[in-house]
């Protein structure tokens, strides 16, 4: 997908709603996103405002690349690596050990961090043009099912959301793999798109 000069001034206009605390809406790989600045706890107490969310439920963070992983996580295992030259941009979650300065909405308190590198180009374009990760929690409300139009994100939230990124459809089959990465190797936390035994078999043969 080529970005249209309409969707790239679209990307600048949402990146500056974003600097200013506000929310948007945006396509992903699986659903459309809500994203905020996950270092403004002011924006992420909207956030969780808007959604209905349980405050002890941390929230995924979409980054540009590796290059922005240092900012959100406190350590990177060797194991990371492999899985990120894999399956990176894709949905493939990574939770990390969080940076203590992280907001405690962020972590939901457990001291982690999930983050991932979408291969969308609106959502890369997005994250690319703030400059720093973004959230990328569902847009939902909390226990409901995910939008996967732009329509149904203005019919779901209104104004509630100050602007929504319209990429057209997403697939909407099921949400990221999400996958916990210490020293001591990899656990599941939740299926997804990625099949848990295909990150298995490329941990076991690193």
């Amino acid at each position: 997908m080529t970005l249209s000069a309409r969707q790239q001034q679209e990307i600048v206009e949402a990146a500056a709603v974003l600097r200013d605390g506000g929310l948007v809406a945006f396509p992903t790989e699986t659903y459309y996103g809500l994203a905020v600045d996950p270092f403004n706890e002011q924006a992420l107490e909207r956030l969780f405002t808007v959604k209905k969310r349980l405050r002890l439920k941390p929230v995924l963070v979409l980054l540009a690349g590796r290059e922005q992983l240092g900012l959100l996580a406190a350590e990177i295992p060797d194991i990371a690596g492999p899985l990120m030259d894999r399956f990176w941009p894709g949905p493939l979650t990574l939770v990390f050990p969080a940076r203590p300065e992280l907001p405690a909405l962020l972590t939901g308190g457990t001291a982690s961090v999930g983050v991932r590198q979408s291969p969308h180009p609106l959502a890369t374009g997005l994250v690319r043009a703030f400059g720093s990760p973004l959230t990328a929690t569902s847009a939902n409300r909390s226990g409901e099912a995910a939008a996967v139009t732009g329509g149904e994100v203005r019919r779901l939230f209104g104004t509630e959301v100050d602007l929504v990124l319209d990429g057209g459809a997403t697939p909407g089959r099921a949400g990221s793999t999400l996958i916990a990465v210490t020293r001591q190797g990899v656990r599941r936390i939740r299926e997804g798109c990625i099949p848990f035994r295909e990150i298995e078999r490329l941990v076991n043969t690193t």
